[in-house]
This record gives C-alpha cells, sequence and structure tokens, in this order.
C-alpha cells in the first residue's frame, strides 16, 4: 500500500493527523530534520500506531522533503482510529 504524507518536523508532540484535502496524511514528529532524524521518527512512529515492524516501512519518494510517498509492505488498510492520535 502506497501512502502520500506530509511531514511536519520539530513539533511539539508525535502525532497522526488527518488526511489533508490533497489526499496526504500530515504527520508531525519531534526530531529535528537533520541527519535522517525526521524520517526515521516517522518510520517508527507509523511503525508503532499500524503495529507493523519498521522494515516494511520504506520511504520511496521524497527523502529530502516535506511531501513523501511511503510503502507500507503487509499493511491493506490504515484503521480510522490513528487519525489524530498522538503517541
Amino acid at each position: 500500500m502506497k501512502l502520500s504524507i506530509r511531514l511536519k518536523p520539530s513539533s511539539s508532540k508525535n502525532c497522526i493527523g488527518k488526511i489533508s484535502p490533497d489526499g496526504a496524511l500530515t504527520v508531525s514528529v519531534r526530531a529535528r530534520p537533520v541527519e535522517n532524524a525526521a524520517n526515521e521518527a516517522l518510520i517508527e512512529l507509523l511503525s508503532d500506531a499500524l503495529h507493523t515492524p519498521k522494515s516494511s516501512i520504506q520511504i520511496i519518494k521524497g527523502h529530502t522533503s516535506k511531501s513523501k510517498i511511503i510503502d507500507l509492505n503487509n499493511v491493506n488498510n490504515i484503521p480510522e482510529d490513528i487519525y489524530g492520535k498522538c503517541f
């Protein structure tokens, strides 16, 4: 499953927001966008929220951008209850 993400690094909390009008899921992470820290925090947050191993989450496009395309292996759908939650 491919997922469009709009990442907000350097936030006060690690949160999974809602899907924006353009179809991207907004995700906030506390990590700064330095030395791949924000990308690693994004993968860890999605892994915890979706109860899937980090190895099954891969950034396909947007390694240095706030807009990313994520590939979620072994994930068929995203549970509705994770939207708007902070971890």
